[in-house]
């Protein structure tokens, strides 16, 4: 599948005692590029409450390849590379802006819950098309 690239600058309170991003910090920089994504096809919040349902992570898988400091220019891309029942599993790649050394490579596990039981349901038709379009 085709990626969605989107691009942030490190904030220097997300910094550890070592100086470079903490580990923690890299889930919020994935959970946005997800979102940025799924906007980006037109499936914003809104249309997910109208579906019923939201996207909540439910496992992560993180590498931690190299160290990203304060004020650094990062390009975040995403793919899904499966839909299947009420699971949609995610890549992430994370570089410097503009160059080709890996800092972060990721696997997310995003499932469907409907709003009102928090219960995993299957992935509305909508979306599913949504994503497929993207990668035609």
């Amino acid at each position: 599948m085709k990626p969605f690239i989107t691009n942030l600058r490190v904030r220097h309170y997300e910094m550890d005692a070592l100086g470079h991003v903490n580990n923690a910090v890299y889930q919020s920089y994935l959970e946005q590029a997800a979102i940025e994504h799924s906007e980006h096809l037109g499936l914003t919040l809104d249309v997910y409450r109208q579906l019923g349902g939201v996207f909540v992570m439910r496992r992560l898988e993180i590498d931690y390849l190299r160290p990203a400091v304060a004020g650094d220019s990062l390009d975040i891309a995403t793919w899904l590379q499966q839909l299947r029942g009420p699971r949609a599993i995610r890549r992430y790649e994370i570089r410097q802006h503009d160059s080709e050394p890996l800092l972060v490579t990721a696997e997310a596990m995003w499932v469907w819950v409907e709003a009102a039981t928090m219960r995993p349901r299957a992935i509305p038709k909508l979306i599913q098309e949504s994503f497929n379009a993207a990668n035609t």
